[in-house]
């Protein structure tokens, strides 16, 4: 039982410190959005994440471009 609630307050704890964390361009624009507008502010912020959202998404498709393209085509034919 005591390893148990140990457990629980160990993980509670790093939990807590890693939601704690915000990624360094949010930071960076939400700090430079002193002279932006509210609207401009939010699109920075959107165009930020969509920037650091592509990345990975761009080197999962080289490393499995060849199932990608198959299951494309075969796809394809099956629409056809």
């Amino acid at each position: 039982m005591k390893s148990r609630i140990l457990l629980f307050l160990i993980f509670f704890l790093v939990a807590f410190d890693a939601v704690s964390q915000g990624c360094s361009q949010c930071k960076l624009l939400a700090e430079q959005s002193n002279g932006l507008d509210e609207s401009s502010f939010s699109s920075n912020m959107n165009y930020g994440i969509l920037y650091l959202m592509v990345f990975p998404y761009l080197i999962l498709l080289f490393i499995f471009r060849k199932p990608v393209w198959r299951f494309l085509k075969s796809f394809r034919r099956q629409v056809s």
